[in-house]
């Protein structure tokens, strides 16, 4: 039931002026921009979707625009109070790419249409009354029941320069899209006396649209070659330059060409600058948690680690600084229950589908023995095949530990939101026909073991592996059958107390009901009765001699060549 006083979530929202002006909940992040504004002047972050790049990039144009009002109470009113230039208004070139969709450029007719006129592109046509890009132009689709455009990289970029050369009295010239933002930013330097500050958010969003389409993903290179090169060629007139993205893509002009682009994703000083820290979590929801704790009939420190598990987790350097997921931590405290919330909004398709195809061991995904530098994690190259780089950069793993000594890092899950939502994603590619209601689903699995149904159980376990696809590469089963093992039992851990190993000295899997104890030994073109065999050899069972519940070993040998459980034993 809704309750007074309530606080206002920014749940989505990435526009600063209209989040303080409308009274929402605000995470103070302006020391950041203190800091950036004064010690440097070209940056680059890279942080996962829905991180906050959007609204810190926003609370820069803030800044920038000279909105002092916006800042009343804030960190950098203070640290800016001896500062006789603080809030003087600089002119702000903001490109957010993150609104719009990309076409191939074979399909560019840009719909972009200007008051008067429409744009044309190389081999197009005078636009016939289709709706801009603009987002009165598709609303005015909407309203009119005509197909929503789609954006062209160029006719994005095009939309800007338009709408910059009015502003600043501009005459647009016959000329490339690069010479006429280098004209800007002259002409807006030389006309009000402050150089040119640019904001590019989610830069990358045409890149990874393009995934897969060589010819799409070099001619979106082309354009941001042409058109970033002036931020190089012209830096006398820029004050400062701040570029986000989820990935760094290597061999892209922005990088290759702005070498004075400070890269501050992997800086400690700057790991907190997205999402939401320990400190800041309790500082600012210690309500929240109470009233989440007293709805899950938990303590304030239960409901905390509960918290801490599912949803923080993610590190950006080296450092000991991590964060929450700032848009699941919201909707958790709003909604006041645990949810999938951040993976919910999108799905790792491309991701899912490029591990299944290198038929990649998803054990490591969670088992620590994932390690990689620096220099791998930061940049992205679409010709290689290694996924972890940019399993890291879209937040599906994080920085779990960090050698100093040899630099190296080590990766795996940040939280149980994304292990169990990126696992439940990886299950119908590696098993077929999975889905809920199946018999072979992980809930009918749970219930199982709940009843202590070791028939169904077998008969479900035995269609899951049935269900492994074949393959042309080399002993592809083995990983697979690993693999799959894997997901199951990790899976139904979010249920049932539930390890899965992967080393000598433990059963394979172990699970726990509140009447049953299950030991699980999986063997491949072998006998169950090895499996028992190693289960009482090892002394697997001693740590429950004491235990009052039932005590199942579980045999399990399985045939690579047919890809069937042929042998099950329980004892």
């Amino acid at each position: 039931m809704l309750s007074l006083p309530f606080r206002k979530y920014p749940i989505g929202l990435q526009d600063f002026s209209g989040l303080r002006r409308d009274g929402y909940i605000y995470i103070d992040k302006t020391s950041y921009i203190y800091f950036l504004a004064h010690t440097g002047k070209q940056y680059f972050l890279s942080r996962p979707r829905r991180f906050g790049k959007s609204l810190f990039l926003s609370t820069l144009r803030a800044y920038w625009e000279g909105k002092k009002d916006l800042f009343e109470g804030l960190s950098i009113e203070r640290l800016e109070n001896s500062n006789p230039e603080a809030w003087e208004a600089y002119p702000v070139f903001y490109i957010d790419f993150n609104r719009d969709d990309f076409e191939k450029p074979r399909d560019l007719t840009l719909k972009y249409s200007n008051k008067n006129d429409s744009i044309k592109g190389p081999g197009t046509t005078k636009n016939q009354g289709t709706p801009s890009c603009s987002p009165e132009g598709i609303l005015e689709a909407a309203t009119k029941n005509q197909e929503t455009p789609i954006c062209s990289l160029e006719g994005i970029l095009e939309a800007h320069l338009e709408e910059w050369e009015e502003e600043y009295g501009c005459r647009k010239k016959e000329a490339s899209l690069a010479v006429r933002f280098q004209n800007l930013l002259k002409t807006a330097a030389e006309t009000q006396g402050k150089r040119c500050v640019v904001l590019v958010d989610e830069y990358d969003k045409p890149l990874l649209e393009a995934l897969g389409d060589k010819e799409r993903e070099d001619h979106y290179k082309a354009v941001y070659k042409g058109f970033f090169s002036a931020l190089k060629s012209y830096e006398k007139y820029l004050q400062f330059v701040f570029i986000t993205g989820v990935t760094k893509f290597s061999k892209i002009s922005i990088f290759s060409d702005l070498n004075q682009l400070e890269d501050i994703s992997f800086d400690e000083d700057y790991a907190g600058i997205c999402g939401i820290t320990q400190e800041e979590m309790l500082g600012t929801f210690a309500s929240e948690i109470h009233k989440m704790a007293e709805g899950l009939e938990m303590t304030d420190d239960e409901c905390l680690k509960k918290l801490k598990e599912t949803y923080d987790g993610y590190r950006f350097s080296s450092g000991p600084t991590s964060v929450y997921n700032p848009h699941s931590l919201l909707n958790a405290f709003k909604k006041r229950k645990l949810g999938f919330y951040w993976f919910e909004t999108g799905t790792p398709t491309f991701l899912v589908r490029k591990l299944r195809e290198l038929n990649f061991d998803v054990r490591k995904l969670s088992d620590l023995s994932l390690q990689t530098t620096e220099r791998v994690l930061s940049d992205y190259r679409e010709d290689n095949p290694d996924p972890i780089p940019l399993l890291y950069q879209t937040g599906y793993l994080s920085i779990r530990d960090h050698d100093r000594a040899a630099n190296i890092y080590t990766l795996g899950f940040p939280n149980s939101e994304v292990e169990y939502g990126f696992l439940e994603s990886l299950m119908p590619e590696y098993v077929a026909d999975s889905g809920a209601g199946s018999g072979k689903d992980i809930l009918s699995i749970k219930r199982y073991l709940e009843t202590g149904d070791l028939g169904r159980l077998r008969d479900a376990l035995t269609a899951l592996f049935a269900g492994i696809p074949y393959t042309k590469q080399e002993d592809p089963f083995e990983n697979y059958f690993q693999s799959v093992i894997y997901i199951v039992f990790t899976l139904l851990g979010q249920y049932v107390q539930c390890e899965v190993h992967s080393f000598q000295g433990r059963a394979d899997c172990i699970v726990e009901t509140k009447k049953y104890v299950y030991l699980f030994e999986f063997k491949r073109d072998a006998t169950a009765k090895e499996a028992l065999k190693q289960i009482e050899d090892k002394g697997y069972a001693l740590v429950y001699q004491a235990d009052t519940r039932t005590l199942y070993r579980v045999g399990a040998g399985f045939d690579s060549k047919n890809r069937m459980l042929t042998d099950w034993e329980v004892y």
